[in-house]
């Protein structure tokens, strides 16, 4: 990607970094003080369901605003949510702070997340796509390899208002490093669009592509199924491995670092081999389905710990195929808002997985749940597998 836009990754890096502590907080905190899975999947719920449905609004932002002021405003505005959470836990008390922070940044990740989304094309012109999308995702992938092992290093030491303290500061570093790419590289951006009418126009928008562009409905489909399995896996994972299989915080820890450098090799081979994109897309989808059977069945923690790391190793793969394809199929003109709404569409299964775990792992367990969902999956694969069988020859014949 060349020297000089170092400091981008870099800001993503930090960006993932600190959104990953977050993010492994907020079940292992509230399964440590309840004891529960259900409470654990109900937190997941709350922090994030925000920031999934605030997709289409922030996709939409995007083509309206330069995605790049965008980017910055959520890296800098992260940092505020973080520093006002902990002056509200002073002040009030309660763990539900660390919720409400984490929902709230969530909402501001989202709006950074669609930012690049739309620069990337422009940013990255003369790249292939997918080698772009592969680097960009290794940048997340290293935030993730080091978030797990840096959040339950410090909670060895500190509690969690002062982890939450640091996540604030490495969002303040990825805004800098934004703003030493910025000055380096003086990127040209297209210009927005005019705002004309209400929000509504570019959710219909939206809508219509959704409905009508070929492969965009089924797209959304596998990606929705996807997440399901990822919902359920984030959900549990932490009261899967220190309550139902009995280790530690560090061997959960090392767990999701293990899976974070699993992805990170498969997207190096990504970068650097030119594979079909549905070869893509097929086999990242059959082995996180084979990792969430795995998972759900598992009776040991070293077996549930192969099921993960399928999970969360080839999900980033599965991602790649899924943004290489919206960017063949959605017009540049209306790339924001429609990306908005089908992340929305494709993620809101996330949350819905924490709620089916809070509703049903009480009653069949949580490895009932995860199994359930991974059968659900392979449904959604196979459907989807037979519409794109059948328009295949239509496809050929157009050609």
């Amino acid at each position: 990607m060349g020297l000089k836009h170092q400091a981008f990754f870099y800001s993503l890096f930090l960006s993932r970094l600190a959104d990953q502590i977050l993010l492994f907080l907020v079940p292992l905190v509230i399964f440590q003080l309840t004891g529960s899975v259900a409470w654990s999947g109900a937190a997941f719920f709350l922090e994030t369901l925000p920031r999934f449905l605030s997709f289409p609004i922030c996709g939409a932002l995007c083509d309206r605003m330069s995605p790049l002021r965008l980017l910055r405003v959520s890296q800098l505005y992260r940092a505020v949510v973080c520093f006002g959470g902990m002056v509200g836990f002073a002040v009030f008390g309660g763990v539900g702070w660390l919720i409400a922070i984490s929902a709230v940044s969530g909402v501001l990740t989202t709006q950074g997340l669609m930012a690049r989304e739309v620069m990337l094309p422009q940013v990255f012109a003369g790249h292939r796509f997918e080698k772009v999308a592969s680097y960009t995702q290794i940048a997340d992938q290293l935030g993730m390899v080091l978030g797990p092992l840096v959040a339950a290093s410090l909670l060895k030491f500190w509690s969690w208002e002062y982890v939450v303290v640091l996540t604030a500061v490495l969002f303040l570093a990825a805004d800098g490093a934004v703003n030493a790419w910025q000055r380096f590289v003086r990127p040209t951006l297209a210009e927005p669009e005019v705002a004309t009418g209400n929000w509504v126009l570019p959710i219909m928008t939206a809508l219509r592509h959704v409905v009508r562009l070929p492969g965009l409905m089924e797209v959304v489909l596998l990606a929705a199924a996807v997440n399901l399995i990822i919902g359920v896996t984030l959900a549990t994972s932490a009261a899967m491995v220190t309550g139902i299989h009995g280790e530690t915080e560090t061997y959960y820890a090392v767990l999701q670092t293990a899976g974070a450098i699993a992805t990170v090799i498969i997207l190096f081979a990504i970068a650097h081999t030119a594979i079909p994109l549905k070869t893509l897309g097929l086999t990242a989808y059959s082995m996180i389905f084979l990792g969430g059977v795995v998972t759900g069945l598992a009776s040991s923690p070293h077996v549930y710990a192969l099921g993960f790391v399928f999970v969360v190793g080839f999900d980033k793969m599965f991602n790649v195929f899924i943004r290489s394809m919206r960017q063949r199929i959605i017009p540049r003109q209306d790339l924001g808002k429609t990306t908005g709404l089908v992340v929305m569409l494709n993620n809101l299964s996330q949350p819905l997985a924490g709620l089916l775990v809070t509703l049903f792992a009480g009653i069949y367990g949580a490895g009932g749940v995860i199994t359930a969902l991974s059968l659900f999956m392979s449904i959604v694969g196979v459907l989807v597998g037979a519409v794109w069988l059948r328009r295949a020859p239509h496809e050929a014949v157009a050609d």
